[in-house]
């Protein structure tokens, strides 16, 4: 629900700030899932040397969800929330003793789960709360947020395909339904962001026209420019349906719980489908006219259309194309 999320900036930052004193940005790039947040995070890791000799630093999910984040967002005690606030502004004042001007912190999870959302049949419901605990944490020193969003109608596809092919249940015709008469659209989910973050510059990525351009979204977040992937890769897409019946199969389920055909699975009747992109229609338009001064849409000036999926030098990368690469060589 979009509202007013209370936060309360640690002393030390505030006073910086107020005198003019320079203190570490933090840059938060929040994903959403499904709109090549693996990719971008496996090219960031590729030029992290780069990026050190620019005082940039670099915080992805092997890091946040082992040693950062434990006990920020969940239901804890109000003394471990304040523990684990503790922690995450002790690792921030240790990346800035190193020299590092900025810290890139990458995760989707900070936004919330695709389970959560498929639960509440709802985009990120709890986003302007996790956001304001990581204002709270970082100290005031989130300074940029960085969000790519998608067409609702194939991010809820992407998200089933995930979900089920790591074990969780196929949803029933009822849940798709419920989501497509919900009202929350990636507007909600950005006023409640810039509640929770008043003062942070956010920046907003339509997936259509940057997917498999990790080197545009690196450099929207710190202003860097750097050579495109030579590997051009598409990390952790979606699985067919084919291989996610073989995924079913393999653990004993039956694949008949899925639709008949090939390539993409749509879980939206045609109407569904058509409403969910008529959200998004309207997100976009939105952001285009201003955003009400709350985002900036970021415009990419040598695309002339959004095109709907990836180039197709594109289409023979990814996981599930490496794993049949991997499968012809044994």
């Amino acid at each position: 629900m979009t509202g007013t999320f209370p936060v309360t900036w640690p002393d030390r930052a505030a006073f910086c700030k107020k005198i003019g004193q320079s203190i570490m940005d933090v840059i938060l790039h929040l994903g959403a899932h499904r709109t090549g947040t693996t990719t971008f995070q496996h090219y960031v890791r590729d030029h992290l040397g780069t990026l050190e000799r620019n005082h940039i630093g670099f915080w992805g999910p092997g890091r946040t969800r082992k040693s950062v984040f434990p006990g920020l967002f969940h239901g804890m005690s109000p003394r471990a929330r304040r523990r684990a606030e503790g922690r995450v502004r002790m690792l921030a004042d240790r990346a800035e003793a190193r020299g590092f001007e900025k810290l890139v912190v990458s995760d989707e999870n900070m936004l919330g789960s695709c389970t959560t959302a498929f639960r509440n049949a709802m985009l990120y419901p709890a986003a302007g709360d996790r956001a304001a605990r990581l204002a709270a944490a970082f100290g005031g020193r989130v300074s940029r947020v960085v969000l790519s969003i998608r067409a609702q109608d194939l991010w809820w596809a992407s998200a089933s395909a995930l979900t089920a092919a790591r074990g969780h249940s196929i949803h029933d015709t009822e849940k798709y339904a419920q989501i497509a008469r919900g009202q929350r659209g990636w507007r909600a989910v950005i006023t409640d962001l810039t509640c929770a973050l008043p003062e942070a510059d956010i920046r907003v990525m339509p997936f259509e026209t940057f997917a498999g351009r990790p080197e545009r979204m690196l450099r929207e977040a710190v202003g860097l420019d750097l050579p495109g992937d030579s590997r051009m890769r598409w990390l952790n897409r979606s699985l067919t349906l084919t291989d996610l019946r073989g995924v079913l199969t393999e653990r004993g389920e039956d694949p008949t719980v899925l639709p008949r055909g090939q390539g993409r699975w749509q879980p939206f009747t045609p109407a569904q489908a058509a409403a969910l992109r008529e959200r998004y229609a309207d997100d976009l338009h939105w952001l285009a006219a201003g955003a009400d001064g709350l985002a900036t849409l970021t415009v990419d000036e040598t695309r002339k259309r959004a095109g709907t999926s990836l180039p197709p030098a594109h289409m023979t990368e990814g996981q599930a194309h490496e794993q049949r690469q991997m499968a012809q060589h044994r």
